[in-house]
Formats: structure tokens, sequence, C-alpha cells
């Protein structure tokens, strides 16, 4: 297996237009108030789509750039570092509208979805999570049922990050008798005008980018065209949620938690050489800089995981192992990177003057999201044949 290799020059080159984006359209003072505002900049984000980096998961027949996992991964990763509120929006087009689509959609949906989303021009978000379900998806209870050439769907999505801005939710629903579980379930697109639906919003500490939503459908029709993959794939949705699309998912979580852990350090690593404590700056007391040397190599072995499973996706490796491992690994291990950091900043670590205390909240959330690390643990256990 490879493990190491220079990263694409052309990568590097996006990471440094990024960088210089972020520097001049969204400094730390906006950052903090968009925070505050539970916002996202529609106009920052708007300029940042200029770039075409949505195109980077949408294949290049399709007005895409050619799928380009390493690149994309280190979009996010990069955006991060700036918290959700560019990062999150990039993720609902390029990943859950574009990269779901490229894996599992018809080719009917390829032509009408992915080159819009290649463009930008749309947001997809997900509608997986139920009241009554969480990590166990195979229990959705959510209804879909065939009624001549129209699917009619009723029941209720929860944690529908961004549904209310979004144009489309991606969603799993039960199309057969519950007992079956996995050979009974669907994927659907459903267009967030559609009638029958309804929402109310779920305000949450972290990733503060946007609410989440309720989502609630009431006798909503949609044509059989909806179903992602085809009529064909029809009760035949746990193939597309097992599929390349979830690793891609982990990489996508991974990246985030990464650039947050990465902002944080950095954050930490600045306010050490400028604070003056004892006659010298804290940076140069031992029990400071224990904490940070620890910090930043955790970050480091983060940092490898997490490149070397999204090189293994790019190539088109088997990869299971491996982006499980980077979500364990990245979202465990950026939470204890920022603790140790916000112990370095002490009290000013939980001001609203520094993002410290932003950053503690998203990754308090990142051993969750995505796939939790318990559950991670059992994927693993599994899949080593344990």
């Amino acid at each position: 297996m490879q493990s190491f290799q220079d990263e694409p020059a052309h990568v590097r080159e996006i990471r440094d237009q990024l960088r210089r984006f972020i520097a001049a359209h969204a400094p730390r003072e906006k950052r903090i108030q968009w925070d505050r505002d539970r916002r996202w900049p529609r106009d920052v984000y708007a300029k940042l789509n200029g770039m075409g980096l949505t195109a980077l998961t949408v294949p290049a027949e399709h007005g895409g750039a050619g799928q380009d996992l390493v690149a994309a991964v280190a979009v996010i990763e990069e955006l991060a570092q700036a918290g959700a509120f560019l990062a999150g929006p990039f993720i609902h087009t390029a990943f859950y509208g574009g990269m779901n689509l490229s894996e599992n959609g018809s080719p009917e949906q390829k032509a009408e979805y992915l080159p819009r989303l290649a463009r930008g021009e749309l947001f997809f978000a997900y509608g997986l999570s139920e009241p009554n379900v969480g990590g166990d998806l195979a229990s959705v209870e959510t209804r879909a049922e065939l009624d001549g050439d129209e699917v009619v769907v009723n029941g209720a999505k929860r944690w529908c990050t961004g549904a209310d801005w979004a144009d489309v939710i991606y969603c799993l629903v039960r199309s057969g008798p519950a007992d079956a579980r996995y050979r009974n379930l669907s994927f659907l697109l459903i267009p967030t005008n559609t009638p029958g639906i309804s929402m109310r919003g779920i305000a949450h500490a972290n990733l503060r980018y946007t609410d989440s939503q309720d989502v609630f459908f009431d006798n909503v029709r949609l044509p059989k065209s909806a179903i992602v993959g085809g009529e064909q794939m029809w009760n035949q949705g746990w193939k597309l949620l097992a599929g390349r699309a979830l690793d891609v998912e982990k990489l996508e979580i991974s990246a985030c938690a990464l650039g947050i852990a990465k902002a944080a350090f950095h954050e930490a690593w600045a306010y050490a050489q400028e604070r003056v404590q004892f006659g010298k700056p804290i940076s140069q007391h031992q029990s400071i800089r224990h904490k940070l040397v620890t910090a930043a190599t955790k970050l480091r072995a983060a940092d490898h995981m997490l490149h070397h499973a999204a090189w293994l996706a790019n190539e088109g490796r088997p990869c299971s192992i491996e982006t499980s491992m980077a979500k364990l690994f990245v979202a465990d291990t950026g939470l204890e990177i920022a603790l140790a950091c916000q112990q370095v900043m002490g009290a000013y670590a939980l001001s609203d003057g520094y993002e410290m205390e932003r950053h503690v909240r998203d990754l308090l959330g990142m051993p969750i999201v995505g796939g939790s690390s318990d559950m991670q643990k059992n994927n693993l256990a599994s899949l080593m044949k344990l």
C-alpha cells in the first residue's frame, strides 16, 4: 500500500487561493459576527463560488472538473479553518448534491442536476435521521408508497441541516414493510418547494452557519423520476447508502474536523507567543510548550490519516476501513487538540474576542455527527472480521 506522496501542485495552488480569499473576505471579526447571527454570508459565498470549486466532485461529461476527491477534501479543510460558514454551503452543493448524484443518480438525474451543481447553483440537504431514528438508519419510519406514476411520502425527518434554504432534500424513506429493514429502503430527491412540506427550526450550539430543521411530509407527491437511481432502485436504497458515497462522506466530516482543529491550534500557538506571564511569553513555559507540541503531533497524525484515505478513495481503491479510521481518529483527536488549546489560552478561550470557544463548540459535535465514534468502532470491528 502506498502511504506517502507529494500533494499535487494544483491542490497546493487551490489551498493558496483559498487562504488569500479567506484573508480578504472572511476575516476573524466577520466570522465572529456570523457565528453570533447564526448565518452564512451569501455575498461572500457567491464570490467563492466564482472559483468553480463545486465542480470538483462532478464528472467532466456533466459539466464538472472531473472527480478530484483529494482536491475537494482539501477545499473543505481550508474553508473549515474559517469555521463552517463557507465550508458548510460548499458541502451542501459539492458533496450532498454533486458527489451523491455522480455516484447514485440515474442518467436523467445526472443530466438534470449535475451541470447546475457543478456551477454551484443548487444546494442539497440530507433527510436521514428521524425523531426515533439516529444511527440505525435501516429503521427509518418515513414512508413512501407508489401510486400510479407518483410516489407519496408521509413522515418526518430530523436534523436536516440547511433544509430551509436548500433546493432539494436527499431523503431516505421506508418503501416497503419495516420488517425487511435493509431490503425496503429507497432514496428520493424531494424539492423543498413541493406542496405538503413544512419545517420547524432546531438551533444548536455547534456549526452555527445555519439551523437544522425538523421536516414534515404530509402526502407529498413526487413523480417516479424522483427515485434516486431510477425506478429500478426502488427498495435498493441501502446499496446507495453503504456504497462509495458513504466513504466519501466520512472524509468530508473528517476534513471539517481537521480544518477546525488546525484553526484552534494556530490561534493557541499565536496567543502563546504574545501572552507574557512571569516575565516571558507563556510559550517558554514547559507546561505550555508540552501542550502545543503534543497538539502539533496529533494534528500531523490526523492530517496523514485523512489525506491517505482521501487518496485511496480518489484512486478507486478499497477504503472503507481507512475512511472509518479517519472519521474516528480525526474527530476524537480534533476535540482533544481543541481542549488542550483552550487550556493554553485560559479564560480568554471562553471570551467572544477570540474564536477558540467556537472551535471547541464545533469540535464537540464531530465525534457525533456523520456516524458517531462508537458507530465507527462497530463498523471497523465488522470490516476487520473481529
